[in-house]
């Protein structure tokens, strides 16, 4: 299928688009802010959608020697350890590349010569704005970790090829993570 075709089902239809009647602001946190939505439905009629609004984030791929950088960390949300990649979230208006090289820098100390587009995460479409774009690290050398107060992460390298087992074993569910590794594991970072 060629991206020609991709972008063609990409394009709005009518027969599944849904309107926006009206917003209502509900919440802003320091993060995020939430709104409730009047939509009316393909159909004709309405229903109401619930949105987080959020700036965005940014990811970094690091490979070398056929293992991935990873920021190990607890999280709150999951209530367990996870497995990430580097990544922060976006300040307002801020260049996605510069808070990815940034985010690698400050919580594992390395440092790109380039940081290259790979993809964008989507993490939750259905109810939540928020993209990652994640970036490809080139050209790494090795700094000193900053990371921010009030964070606390393990920097580890893990081979592609356990990572890939990780995903297929439900043990990686981070959306941009599993983005980067299985992009590692095709030769694409």
């Amino acid at each position: 299928m060629s991206l020609d075709r991709i972008r063609e089902l990409l394009k709005p239809c009518d027969r599944l688009v849904e309107t926006i009647e009206a917003t209502h602001h509900e919440w802003d946190g320091r993060i995020f802010t939430v709104e409730t939505l009047d939509v009316r439905l393909p159909d004709g009629s309405t229903s109401w959608r619930e949105i987080v609004r959020h700036n965005g984030g940014a990811g970094v791929c690091a490979v070398r020697d056929g293992k991935i950088c990873l920021v190990r960390q607890y999280r709150i949300a999951l209530e367990r350890m996870s497995l990430e990649i580097p990544a922060g979230k976006l300040d307002p208006n801020e260049d996605p590349a510069v808070c990815a090289a940034r985010e690698l820098e400050e919580e594992t100390g390395l440092v790109a010569e380039r940081i290259e587009p790979l993809a964008v995460s989507a993490g939750a479409p259905g109810f939540n704005n928020e993209k990652t774009r994640i970036f490809v690290a080139r050209g790494l050398s090795q700094g000193a970790a900053r990371p921010d107060e009030g964070e606390f992460v393990d920097v580890v390298w893990v081979p592609i090829t356990d990572m890939v087992e990780a995903i297929k074993a439900g043990l990686i569910e981070d959306a941009k993570t599993v983005i980067s590794v299985l992009a590692a594991a095709a030769g694409l970072a």
